[in-house]
């Protein structure tokens, strides 16, 4: 794996956009075409017949969005997509994107304000690293193309780096799949206007739509199952035409991280679970990985390149909380065992295993060391903690996917955090569709083994349907996990709050998801004292 630097692709960027300045009228016309010169060369909030050639119909179909604060800006993201469905329906040219950055909803105060190109080679999406904002404020932006304007979104920046922060709020989420429900629970995020949103993955599913033969699919995907960028740009763009999905991201930044959805269910590494050609997966992969950076708010260090992208990264707010983002599937070792669940497979011990990967294992195990933040926070995909689903799962103990399949790198992060005495480890997890709090344990198999952090798991958003009753085998599964403090197998998020003193996880869910605009309610939460490893319920 390669450790790409921010500066190839921004000056890969920078320089396209020199080249396309220094171009004659004619040499634009040639080049580009009647429509898409007069794009180009036509001033923002022009009204008349190049605006209405070059769209057709209203182009900021999948909203807006922002990600990855800090403490002197963030990314605004949109894209041009008049026929979202048709792969965009845009000209193959460039096409100038106004943007805007306000201290009030209104616009009447104008902080930043600029233009950036909408590519074709990017599906048309804009991709805009504002800088110069003051820390810890919120701030609301706007796009424009020719005489469009799109909806208004709401953003925040970090803390300044050592900034004492009082509270920080923050939602997570992930799993939302699109026919086995509605993203009721991302409207209610979008009703917490939180600091940030962490998404843990599965923001897609590349799933066929079965035909209309499964009674418990609510809505239908557009399309078959997904292969190429078309593909992933027409499921993306559906799934971001949801007025809950899109509501979540105009209130507030998100920072993300992919699962295995994304791309392929279950993926590891070069290996799909169809046994396809390594060759041939990675065309797949490349494809997904550009649809991914296209519609997500992230900065230029994370543009792809074929089949590889580099989304690990960390993010700092004030001294409350450091939270290095972490990639489970890029760089792991195939399954063990051959995938699924079971109770005993020696393959899961093998010390050549990584769910990591070499580089990104050591960029975070040496960053584990850096203490700064009263919260170490670790946000990726699967459970990292030991889950023993014996109870309800007849013998088949641990699924091979999460991290109890690569036990030697769950060993290295565990040891790795009581050697550094990383300050107060918190863990954000998701891919299992239930809600879970758990105590990390150096031991597993003894209880009274040294804690050695907290483990907070989101359920899905939608998958897996309205799910079960919270006490269903709920008994059970506690009697034979005991670290395991909280559970619910609804759907929703969880509502984190930090201060100095104490992280509390509110874990809210929805009744059903097989009917829209059901309210919100709490199936428990779990605060964390600074300084006393463990959570308690409260």
């Amino acid at each position: 794996m390669s450790n790409r630097c921010d500066d190839p692709s921004r000056l890969r960027l920078r320089t396209f956009d020199r080249a396309v300045e220094r171009l004659s009228r004619r040499d634009l016309l040639r080049l580009f075409g009647q429509a898409g010169a007069a794009a180009l060369l036509a001033p923002l909030g022009v009204r008349g017949l190049s605006a209405q050639a070059l769209f057709g119909d209203y182009p900021f179909t999948l909203g807006v969005a922002s990600g990855d604060p800090l403490p002197d800006g963030v990314v605004l993201w949109t894209r041009l997509a008049p026929k979202p469905l048709e792969g965009g329906g845009m000209p193959m040219a460039n096409v100038e994107v106004g943007w805007e950055v306000a201290e009030d909803r209104t616009f009447r105060t104008i902080v930043q304000q600029g233009v950036a190109l909408a590519r074709p080679e990017l599906g048309h999406s804009v991709h805009v690293e504002v800088s110069a904002l003051r820390p810890g404020r919120e701030y609301f932006y706007r796009f424009h193309a020719g005489s469009e304007a799109s909806q208004v979104g709401r953003t925040k920046t970090a803390p300044a780096a050592d900034a004492v922060v009082d509270t920080l709020r923050f939602a997570v989420c992930g799993c939302s799949h699109y026919e086995m429900g509605y993203f009721t629970a991302l409207g209610h995020i979008a009703n917490e206007a939180v600091d940030f949103v962490f998404h843990t993955g599965d923001y897609i599913y590349e799933s066929r739509d079965d035909g209309g033969r499964d009674p418990n699919r609510v809505r239908r995907h557009h399309g078959s199952e997904i292969y190429n960028l078309v593909d992933y740009r027409n499921r993306y763009a559906q799934y971001k035409m949801d007025r809950d999905l899109m509501a979540a991201h105009h209130s507030a930044p998100f920072i993300v991280s992919w699962d295995d959805h994304e791309v392929d269910n279950n993926y590891a590494g070069d290996h799909d679970e169809h046994g396809t050609p390594a060759e041939v997966f990675m065309l797949r992969r490349a494809a997904a990985y550009q649809a991914y950076y296209e519609s997500m708010p992230l900065r230029a260090a994370t543009l792809p390149s074929g089949p590889h992208m580099r989304l690990y990264r960390k993010l700092s707010f004030g001294r409350l909380i450091d939270l290095s983002v972490l990639d489970t599937r890029q760089w792991r070792t195939d399954q063990a065992c051959g995938d699924g669940s079971h109770s005993a497979c020696a393959e899961a011990d093998d010390q050549a295993r990584t769910i990591l990967g070499v580089e990104q294992e050591q960029w975070l195990l040496d960053g584990l060391a850096q203490k700064r933040a009263t919260w170490t926070v670790l946000g990726q995909q699967v459970p990292t903690y030991v889950r023993d689903m014996k109870a309800v799962a007849a013998d088949a103990r641990y699924s091979m996917d999460k991290w109890d399949g690569y036990a030697v790198s769950r060993r290295r992060l565990y040891s790795r955090l009581q050697e550094a005495k990383t300050p107060n480890p918190i863990v954000l997890s998701g891919d299992v569709h239930l809600h879970f709090g758990a105590d990390l344990k150096a031991d597993y198999r003894d209880v009274r083994s040294a804690t050695v952090g907290v483990e907070l798991t989101n359920t899905s958003i939608t998958s897996n349907g309205d799910g079960t009753s919270v006490q269903e085998g709920w008994d059970r599964i506690q009697s034979d996990n005991p670290h395991i403090k909280m559970h619910s197998a609804k759907r929703g998020y969880i509502s984190c709050t930090a201060t100095p003193k104490a992280m509390r996880a509110d874990f809210k869910i929805v009744e059903r998801v097989s009917t829209a605009a059901e309210p919100s309610k709490s199936a428990g939460v779990l605060v964390v004292e600074a300084g006393h490893p463990g959570a308690h319920v409260a």
